[in-house]
């Protein structure tokens, strides 16, 4: 059976996780708050922030910058691209 939730980045009910990204709290927070679309979203804007960034995701600097872009993405509603972002041509 699917898992309905109020997801607080589409601001709608909608397929929750099938089970905690991570554990923990943080991990926890975002299985109960954030849907599987929402979720799905985070995971391509993390792809480019670690690419256009050139981070090294073992690095303590570049997870931090990771959690603190995932908190503002999926809870405090910014859909600010990375810097220096450039969209790939059609």
């Amino acid at each position: 059976m699917t898992r309905m939730i109020h997801c607080v980045k589409l601001n709608q009910q909608a397929q929750g996780l099938e089970q905690p990204p991570f554990p923990g709290a943080e991990g926890l927070r975002i299985y109960e708050n954030v849907s599987a679309q929402a979720w799905e979203e985070w995971k391509g804007v993390q792809t480019m922030l670690i690419n256009e960034n050139r981070l090294a995701t073992f690095e303590p600097a570049a997870r931090k910058l990771i959690a603190e872009e995932r908190e503002k993405f999926l809870f405090a509603g910014s859909d600010k691209m990375p810097e220096g972002y450039v969209p790939p041509k059609a």
